[in-house]
């Protein structure tokens, strides 16, 4: 289980990072009130995501684990943020995708090549 846990927080530390860097270039006020308002839609798509793949039987995995917490994250963020009140541009939309994508996808390839290493070094 602490790999599962593991997992959860390498993708909720993605999506904490994103709203950080994006706060940051957009010179967002709020504090803490406003970081939050940005990161719960997302961190809630991240949950969704974690949850539909089960990602507690193979934390690591890119498919189905990686891709599906990444749209999750992306899709269900968005849709909470409409409800929400909340902007969704489309260029908004892209970076995201591009951003998260590349996050929470790129954690789990450096992982995999890690623990490859690791492997053929053991042996």
């Amino acid at each position: 289980m602490r790999s599962a846990a593991g997992a959860a927080a390498a993708d909720l530390g993605c999506v904490l990072l994103f709203v950080v860097i994006g706060r940051a270039n957009h010179h967002a006020g709020g504090g803490l009130a406003g970081l939050w308002d940005t990161f719960w839609p997302f961190a809630t798509g991240a949950a969704a995501g974690l949850v539909a793949t089960r990602w507690w039987r193979h934390p690591a995995a890119l498919l189905p684990t990686g891709v599906g917490v990444w749209l999750g994250t992306v899709a269900v963020g968005m849709i909470l943020r409409v409800l929400a009140g909340q902007g969704t541009a489309f260029a908004f939309i892209l970076v995201a995708l591009a951003f998260l994508g590349l996050f929470q996808l790129g954690w789990r390839l450096l992982w995999q090549r890690l623990a490859r290493r690791a492997t053929a070094a053991a042996r």
